[in-house]
């Protein structure tokens, strides 16, 4: 991790400090910028790795700044919110961020949540390297092309194809999809979904898969994938 640049924009200046420093101890390039404007600057100017947004910093705010990154990269986005109950954390995962952490935040958690982050982006292309290759029986031909309806999932180029048009998802929907793709017609858990997808060992907020779901549907059909009331969802096959 050690060349992995992270941008952390934080108007607070002893929680931008003490993060910062934790993080460089940690093998990370800070760049700590104290509002959303200046952030924005930043991002443009460096490219990092991953993005840290406080919800709350002047100038322009967290879910807006999030909002205008997406419009430019897929890099990962975690917000953070002074209140987990806080509408702002839906806002956040709307506007396009991976992930959230709760304030106050122990350091150790926040560094674990970002090499999950980084880890599925640096693993695209899907939770059990499917379009890996290479380890398939000889004389054994694997699809690498899946369809459903006018729904079409390439692993191998990790494309989504929908009536021919190529559907744009960041990688956090790609392996959200690939994970319906494996199992079609089978109900998928809110659990199962944060462990294989978002990497979390422990128990997550189920509105980070709740959102995303959402954002899926809205890009490759509001009916392909299925609710299933009080078990999870499901990709129609």
């Amino acid at each position: 991790m050690a060349d992995t640049h992270v941008l952390f924009v934080e108007d607070d200046d002893v929680i931008r400090e003490a993060t910062q420093l934790a993080l460089e101890r940690d093998g990370f390039v800070v760049t700590a910028m104290p509002d959303g404007l200046a952030g924005l600057e930043a991002f443009r100017a460096n490219r990092p790795d991953i993005a840290l947004l406080d919800v709350m910093v002047p100038g322009l705010d967290g879910v807006s700044l999030c909002r205008r990154i997406r419009d430019e990269s897929t890099v990962p986005v975690i917000m953070l919110s002074a209140r987990a109950d806080s509408i702002d954390v839906v806002l956040g995962l709307e506007a396009g961020a991976d992930d959230y952490v709760t304030k106050p935040f122990d350091g150790a958690v926040l560094v674990a949540r970002i090499r999950a982050v980084l880890r599925r982006f640096g693993h695209a292309s899907g939770p059990d390297d499917r379009a890996g290759g290479g380890n398939e029986p000889d004389g054994l031909v694997v699809e690498t092309v899946l369809r459903f309806g006018d729904l079409e999932i390439d692993t191998e180029g990790m494309e989504v194809r929908k009536g021919g048009e190529t559907v744009a998802l960041t990688p956090t929907e790609m392996r959200l999809l690939l994970e319906f793709s494996s199992a079609p017609n089978t109900v998928l858990s809110r659990d199962r979904l944060l462990e294989r997808v978002w990497d979390y060992g422990w128990g997550g907020d189920t509105r980070v898969v709740d959102v995303h779901v959402q954002r899926l549907r809205g890009k490759i059909g509001q009916d392909r994938i299925e609710t299933v009331r009080g078990f999870g969802y499901k990709l129609r096959g």
